[in-house]
């Protein structure tokens, strides 16, 4: 098992004046780090992979897909413009090692059509993601889609489906993750949920129901892990929690008020909370 924790609790834009962050992660203990790629400068990622490869930390990245860029669109050109931005995030990755690309890259975070999935948006992502699972595959980077809740989005919105979209496209490079914040909202049943998406599950975000330290809100950690377990999940358990450090992403993440003391002591606790559950 590794541990990692998401960069998004800090940053979306790590500059190498910022890499002792780095240095305290490794400090605390983690295995890697998830990298935000929103900012696609393949020369600063460099530069990130050179310094994570000195630390000996693993890496994972995530990334989302913009209105102009949006894979589910009916428009020829704008589909055309998230095959060349994902790719620019793919080569991003690989210029720092990343092993896994997470995200809602499926479809423009954000934007609503006022109705459900139509089966033309189905199929025009799935033609998109094919394409760029190729580019993937050759820069020896997994896709890994990310199912949200409704709130964020309406393309995908729970394990059964992420799950079913992952097998129809049949890819070697096109996976999913689990995020137990989404599930939290959408799921019936975690067992199930879990069991359902077993063989396409390459990543699992950890995330509190308030998005703050995992172990110290409602979501229910114990059936997670043990569904986990169950299914003979092996992969990253990554932190993804969100603060006020960045007023662009507070805002896009609904965070109004300051749920934890420290970041430091967030990142602290989540992987004692983490180790404690998986190992106990």
């Amino acid at each position: 098992m590794k541990y990692g924790m998401n960069l998004l609790l800090w940053t979306t834009d790590l500059q190498p004046s910022q890499f002792d962050l780095l240095e305290k992660i490794k400090g605390i203990g983690y295995d890697g780090v998830e990298l935000p790629v929103f900012n696609l400068d393949v020369d600063n990622f460099k530069k990130i992979g050179d310094r994570l490869t000195a630390l000996g930390l693993g890496r994972t990245a995530v990334t989302v897909s913009t209105e102009d860029a949006n894979p589910i669109s009916p428009d020829a050109a704008i589909r055309k413009a998230a095959v060349d931005r994902l790719k620019q995030v793919i080569d991003c990755c690989a210029a720092a090692g990343v092993t896994h690309l997470c995200g809602p890259y499926h479809s423009a975070l954000g934007v609503f059509s006022g109705s459900g999935p139509s089966a033309d948006e189905w199929g025009r992502c799935k033609d998109i993601l094919a394409q760029v699972a190729d580019y993937a595959k050759a820069n020896n980077v997994m896709l890994v889609m990310e199912y949200l809740n409704r709130f964020e989005c309406y393309f995908v919105n729970c394990a059964a489906d992420c799950a079913r979209f992952c097998r129809e496209v049949g890819h070697s490079h096109l996976k999913m993750m689990y995020d137990t914040f989404h599930a939290n909202i959408e799921e019936k049943c975690i067992t199930s949920a879990v069991k359902e998406c077993a063989d396409q599950m390459v990543h699992v975000h950890i995330s509190e129901n308030d998005r703050s330290t995992p172990g110290e809100g409602h979501v229910d950690f114990d059936t997670t892990f043990k569904a986990l377990k169950s299914v003979g999940y092996d992969g990253w358990f990554v932190v993804e929690a969100f603060g006020l450090a960045l007023p662009d992403l507070a805002a896009a993440t609904k965070i109004w008020r300051r749920m934890f003391t420290t970041e430091t002591e967030l990142c602290t606790n989540a992987l004692t909370f983490m180790k404690s559950k998986w190992q106990g």
